[in-house]
Parts: structure tokens; C-alpha cells; sequence
């Protein structure tokens, strides 16, 4: 496999410089962007006195138009580059976070949750892994590997943070400080460390053959390929979305004691980590479609124990390593695999086209399982989960095991 060389400075720009700034506005993005909703949102339905449904549909909404424009996000991306999209991301979602902070009824509400998420897109994992990809080209796996490391702490930081904020400040003045401080620690690192521009999108004229005889997947096997990593990732996003927001009433629902619970949940954050340190230290070698098959396996197998032994404190414990193992190095899998199969070449764009359907999925996960648990109970529905994140890993392993896959080739340099 040929590749053409990194444009000069690349290596300056992709280094470990970068990484960092990137790991901080990843923690400081997920954290106000995304974390801080689950804690403020109890709040926000007793200021605005009414159901809690009306509350978590603005953001489901907002996840939801997040999904659609996802595609567009990532061609302005890598049509105009990292630093000046998500400079400008920046800047839209402190003003995002203003806007939420000033909301006085369901329109504006709404309209600022909704957004909020549009402009998630522009500075969030798939934009950053972007930025490392348009520094490093097909040698950004290990980057991608570092980055998630640091961005597994942003729910550690930013959940015990907002609950301490909340005892001093009611929720508006929290997404007020959210969004000054988002403003003025992400804006200059974006600003200034960023790769100036793409320089790796595919010209007009570059043709299917081409792409593959760089050593990517072109014509058919290019779409089958898209397809399975598309509904792997959905199945998944399905599942993670309903576990987010559902995780400690399972728990509690299989017999377990409400502390306990708690427990078993907050192993999943260090699990996340863990996970991704030790692929970023020895998982390097293997190819990426490995790595995605092994680590989905591990969501059903989790679930499975939780299923079979949830008011067993040591399985439900086993459920929390294994899912949360599964968790972290999806996030890699996301950033590494398409690379791996596609290339550098419009890569913002297929990650968009990818995130897609996912964050659809995503949005009407935690009312889906809501309802099924009420309607046929939480066993079926656990087994539901089971499936889906079965059939996710399937669709990777047949992937993985497709004679037409580029042949093996290393994605460190």
C-alpha cells in the first residue's frame, strides 16, 4: 500500500501538542455539551413545571437534527479544515449554551437544545479525530487511541462537578459558566493548533480506482462495507443510549440494593479507560476490524451476565468491566476503522455519513426502552438488548472476515 507523504509540519501539528488540546476540549465539549444535561435535567422540569418528558425530548430532538446534519458537518470539515470548523463550532456552542441558559418556554427551549446538538457535530469526537487524521493521514490510529484516553474522564469530571455547581447555582447560571468557560479554554486551542486546512479531501476527479489502488476499498465492496459498519454502529448506538439513561434502574429492577447499583454503575467510567489504554499500549499490532469484533462480542456478553446473575454482586460487576471495556474501545473502533477500510480522503464525511442513522438511533433509544420495559417487563427487554448488540458485533466479524478488505497494513508511524 502507497500513501502520499504528510504535507510539511504535519508531524509538528499532529503531535503530542496536539493531542492534548484536543483531549482537553474533548473532556470540556462532552462534558458541558453532553454530561451536564443528565445532572441539570430534574432541575430544568422543575423550573419550567412540566413533565419530565418534555425535558428529555428537547434533547432527544436535538440528537435527533445532530444526526441529519452530521454528514454536512463532516464535508464542511474537510472541505475547509479543522481549525477553521471548529473554531467557528466553538464559538456557536458557547453562544448554544447561553441561549439554553435563557430559555423561558418549550419554543426557545427546544430551539436552543436542538442547536446545541447541531453544532455538537462540529466539535465533538468526529470532528477531532478529523483534526488527527489530517495531521498523521493513515498513521493517526495511535493519536485516535490517545485522544479517547483522555477524553474517557470527561462524565468523571464534569458529573460530581455540575452536582457541586448545582448546590450553589440554579441551572441557568451553570450553562452560563459553561459556556464563558467553553468559550475561553477551547476557542484559543482550536484556533491555534489545529491543522490549518484539510489538504487530504478527495478532488472531484480522483476515481473508485484510485482510491483503491491506494489500498482502500473502492465500488461495491466500498458500499457493503459502509452498510455493515453503519448498522453495526446504529445497533450499538441504540443500546448505549438506552443504558445511559436506564443503567441504574435495571440494576435496581434485577434485585440489586439502590447503593449498590450505584456502584456497579460508576465501574463502567474506569472500565471505559481501561480499555482504551490497554489497546493504545498493546493492541496497536492487531488489525482494527479485530479489535471492533473482539470488543462489541464483549457488550452481550456483559449484558448476558447481567441477565443471568444481575443480583449477584460479582457478575453484575463482571457486567460493568465488560461493558464498559466494550464502551471505551468503541469509541477507537469508531475513529480507526473507517480509516482503516477508506482512507484519509474525505474522512470527515464518511464519519459523518456513518454517525448518522447512529445518533437517529441514538435519540429515540431511552423512550423505546422505556416503553418496552413497562409493556413486556425487563427481562424481554434486556434480551432485546442482548440481540441488537449481538447482531452489532455479527455484523463486524462478517465484516472482518471479508475477502475483499484491503490487505493488512500498518496505521502507526
Amino acid at each position: 500500500m502507497t500513501h502520499s507523504p504528510s504535507p510539511p509540519g504535519a508531524a509538528a501539528r499532529g503531535g503530542l501538542a496536539l493531542i492534548i488540546a484536543l483531549g482537553v476540549t474533548q473532556v470540556a465539549g462532552y462534558g458541558t455539551l453532553y454530561y451536564a444535561f443528565a445532572v441539570l435535567a430534574p432541575e430544568m422540569t422543575r423550573s419550567f413545571g412540566w413533565a419530565s418528558e418534555w425535558t428529555y425530548g428537547a434533547f432527544a430532538a436535538g440528537l435527533l437534527a445532530g444526526g441529519l446534519v452530521a454528514p454536512v458537518a463532516g464535508r464542511l470539515i474537510d472541505r475547509h479544515g479543522t481549525r477553521a470548523m471548529m473554531s467557528l463550532g466553538t464559538v456557536l456552542a458557547a453562544a448554544s449554551l447561553f441561549a439554553l441558559s435563557q430559555a423561558r418556554g418549550p419554543v426557545s427551549f427546544y430551539g436552543a437544545m436542538i442547536a446545541l446538538e447541531i453544532v455538537s457535530t462540529l466539535v465533538l469526537y468526529d470532528a477531532a479525530f478529523t483534526a488527527l487524521t489530517q495531521a498523521h493521514g493513515p498513521g493517526a490510529r495511535r493519536a485516535i487511541s490517545k485522544l479517547t484516553l483522555i477524553g474517557g474522564f470527561a462524565s468523571t469530571l464534569f458529573w460530581p462537578l455540575t452536582t457541586a455547581l448545582l448546590a450553589a447555582y440554579d441551572w441557568r447560571a451553570i450553562y452560563q459558566i459553561y459556556a464563558l468557560g467553553y468559550l475561553v479554554i477551547c476557542l484559543p486551542l482550536h484556533a491555534l493548533l489545529l491543522p490549518r486546512a484539510a489538504g487530504r479531501a478527495v478532488p472531484k476527479t480522483v476515481t473508485g480506482a484510485e482510491i483503491a489502488g491506494d489500498g482502500y476499498l473502492a465500488g461495491p465492496a466500498r458500499r457493503r462495507a459502509f452498510l455493515l459498519l453503519a448498522l453495526a454502529f446504529s445497533l450499538q448506538g441504540f443500546v448505549v443510549s438506552a443504558m445511559s439513561v436506564h443503567m441504574l434502574t435495571m440494576l435496581q429492577g434485577l434485585g440489586l440494593s439502590a447503593a449498590l447499583a450505584v456502584g456497579i454503575g460508576a465501574m463502567v467510567g474506569p472500565s471505559q479507560v481501561a480499555g482504551r489504554l490497554v489497546e493504545m499500549l498493546f493492541g496497536t499490532d492487531l488489525e482494527p476490524m479485530t479489535t471492533a469484533w473482539v470488543s462489541a462480542t464483549l457488550m452481550p456478553a456483559g449484558l448476558a451476565l447481567l441477565l443471568v446473575g444481575g443480583t449477584t454482586a460479582t457478575l453484575a460487576g463482571l457486567f460493568a468491566v465488560a461493558y464498559g471495556v466494550s464502551m471505551g474501545l468503541s469509541s477507537i473502533v469508531r475513529g480507526t476503522v473507517p480509516l482503516r477500510l477508506f482512507g484519509p480522503a474525505g474522512y470527515g464525511a464518511m464519519l459523518g455519513k456513518l454517525s448518522a442513522p447512529g445518533l437517529a438511533i441514538k435519540a429515540a433509544a431511552p423512550l423505546a426502552f422505556a416503553v418496552m420495559v413497562e409493556r413486556t417487563g425487563l427481562m424481554p427487554s434486556t434480551v432485546l438488548l442482548i440481540v441488537l448488540s449481538g447482531a452489532a458485533a455479527v455484523a463486524l466479524f462478517v465484516l472482518a472476515r471479508d475477502p475483499t478488505d484491503p490487505p493488512a497494513a500498518p496505521l502507526t508511524r
